[in-house]
């Protein structure tokens, strides 16, 4: 988990990801990975649209946001 959010970084990619809030709630959130620690990393979160800090630990899933290119014949 932390070498593909490590990844994402490096890449500036947008990852979709279920999180487990601490209250056991389940939610989907879009994400920008701005720094990843120990147990925790930084992310600008598109649902809340600021800066969140995410236990990594309570990431349930994490997808690469694929951006289709339009075929224009």
């Amino acid at each position: 988990m932390r070498n593909y959010l490590l990844r994402s970084v490096e890449y500036k990619e947008s990852l979709d990801m279920m999180y487990m809030a601490a209250d056991g709630q389940i939610c989907k959130r879009r994400v920008q990975v701005l720094q990843v620690g120990e147990v925790s990393f930084r992310a600008y979160c598109h649902l809340r649209g600021s800066k969140r800090t995410f236990t990594t630990d309570n990431v349930l899933a994490l997808v690469p946001v694929i951006h289709k290119e339009s075929l224009v014949i």
